[in-house]
């Protein structure tokens, strides 16, 4: 472990001082200005890297960019925060206050989920409220939700305290854990656990939705992801004032604060490789940027199939990365109204008519089906800036296949789509609202490979089973190339704000102080001594 995992451990009562940057400090390129990568640059930056990173959208974020419109805010992506001493901490390491650069305030409900039969349970923190809300359903599963939560704190203090920070980057590491693994029942499917406790068949939905925020079919996804029950109890969920796009540039100032660079607009075509050690990136444009290392925030498998040549890959190969399963994808409405809907939650999750064999068509099947579930959310509801003044500012989200679907998400489809979860909302949720809506944008499975690069469109790189997680993942230190590394979705510990952000806290192990860095010579630099 480097001096910097001991120090990001005390991070949180402990403000630190960066190390200085001088023209000599090694330099790391980060491709992709995501939260992963935006927090992995922090991270370098104050260990005494200098840093670029780069992007190929005209702002930071990633799948976090924000779009605007007639006066309307949306977030792309991300809507949501728990676990928010992960961001704290990147402010606490730079010696600075992350209130200094962005308020995040509680949200409650966390969700609130509709049935397609018009019920509602309102999904708290509150244990005594959501004792009162599983009674409402079914008495006898109050006694399996306790029982339910106790173990979920088992999976958390294991899945999330313990492991979600560790490289798994040798077998070793993955065999001293399978003990705890098999004793915390993580070969059951998140599904499976929840039934274990809960008979209601819709109190079992409302337990184990969780999978779908982070790209898991609560079916396949291994029960180490029901840790996430526990940890939303923990601290909370959380809305960043602004939308979580302010999240997104405070990181990006404080990235500039410390003396990095970012750049927009440029698009890596290649990692370079001489001897089996990344060198640096090679843009669009022909330019090289020389690097001492590179961190891809980039889709994984984009960045094994499309980023690195076939000659510098054994463990990641074409033919192996053609069999991984990834995530499924999304279609994506954002929409702004004339009117306010008041009644609406901050979070609302409206659940279709079928459960499990909607997600056997998204993800076994690859087949678009008639009917959906919804994740609808509504900032508004919290903070007003979103949109002008009387109006509401939504978003509306629904799981589908990624590209092996065939769809081919063309202007009539895209439409077709769009329609049928209006037509939907109107007859549930939001009456009269196509007579309503004054802004419009969408993003479906084509916008996810062509916008963020990202293999067929799967919207959380590969799918959380138990067969791809921990040392099963693309690792953090790449097994291919030395001096290349990996952080988002794509590698361990996995999808979602925490996992994200985790993987950038794993570099803290993996990377090398910088004085302990050998230094190779660069192109662009000449020889480095």
């Amino acid at each position: 472990m480097t001096r910097m995992a001991h120090r990001a451990d005390a991070s949180l009562n402990t403000r630190t001082v960066p190390v200085p940057l001088t023209p000599e400090s090694p330099h790391a390129v980060v491709i992709g200005a995501g939260f992963g990568g935006l927090a992995a640059a922090i991270r370098l930056l104050v260990r005494g890297y200098r840093v670029t990173v780069v992007d190929r959208l005209d702002q930071p974020g990633g799948r976090a960019r924000v779009f605007k419109q007639d006066g309307y805010t949306f977030d792309a992506g991300p809507t949501l925060i728990t676990a928010p001493f992960l961001f704290d901490e990147l402010w606490t390491l730079a010696g600075k206050h992350r209130e200094d650069y962005v308020d995040v305030v509680p949200i409650t409900p966390f969700y609130r989920i509709r049935f397609d039969d018009g019920a509602v349970f309102e999904y708290t923190g509150d244990a005594e409220a959501m004792r009162r809300e599983i009674a409402r359903f079914n008495p006898a599963d109050v006694d399996g939700y306790t029982r339910f939560l106790e173990k979920s704190e088992r999976i958390f203090e294991v899945g999330f305290t313990e492991l979600g920070h560790v490289p798994f980057g040798s077998v070793k590491t993955m065999a001293e854990i399978v003990p705890a693994m098999m004793a915390l029942e993580s070969w059951r499917t998140v599904y499976g656990l929840v039934a274990k406790y809960i008979k209601d068949p819709r109190l079992r939905q409302v337990f184990s939705f969780h999978p779908l925020l982070v790209g898991g079919n609560p079916f396949s996804t291994t029960s180490i992801y029901t840790l996430i029950a526990f940890l939303e109890r923990k601290w909370g969920v959380w809305y960043a004032m602004g939308g979580t796009g302010a999240m997104v540039q405070g990181m990006a100032d404080l990235i500039e604060d410390l003396g990095g660079t970012l750049r927009f607009g440029e698009t890596v075509e290649e990692i370079t490789v001489e001897g089996g050690r990344a060198t640096g990136v090679r843009l669009d444009s022909g330019e090289h940027l020389a690097a001492d290392i590179v961190v891809s925030n980039a889709d994984a498998a984009w960045t094994y199939k499309h980023l690195i040549r076939p000659e510098h890959r054994t463990t990641w190969t074409d033919a192996k990365l053609d069999r991984a399963k990834l995530s499924m994808s999304l279609f994506v409405w954002y929409f702004g109204t004339d009117r306010p809907y008041d009644d609406i939650a901050h979070h609302t999750i409206l659940l279709g008519p079928r459960y499990r064999g909607l997600l056997q068509d998204i993800f076994q099947k690859h087949t678009l089906a008639d009917d959906f579930s919804l994740y609808l959310h509504r900032p508004t509801a919290t903070d007003a800036s979103m949109a002008p003044e009387g109006h509401d500012c939504f978003y509306v989200l629904s799981p589908v296949p990624h590209l092996d679907s065939g769809d081919p998400w063309d202007e009539a489809q895209n439409e077709r789509y769009r329609n049928a979860i209006e037509q939907y909302l109107e007859r549930t949720v939001l009456p009269d609202l196509s007579k309503h809506v004054t802004a419009s944008l969408t993003l479906n499975p084509k916008g996810f490979l062509n916008d963020y690069l990202s293999v067929k469109g799967a919207a959380f790189s590969f799918e959380p089973v138990l067969t791809q997680s921990a040392y099963f993942r693309p690792h953090n230190a790449s097994e291919d190339v030395e001096h290349l590394y990996l952080v988002g979705a794509g590698t361990h510990p996995g999808a979602g704000m925490p996992g994200v952000l985790s993987s950038a806290r794993v570099l803290d192990t993996v990377v090398p102080d910088p004085d302990q860095l050998v230094r190779v010579m660069q192109p662009s630099e000449g020889v480095v001594i």
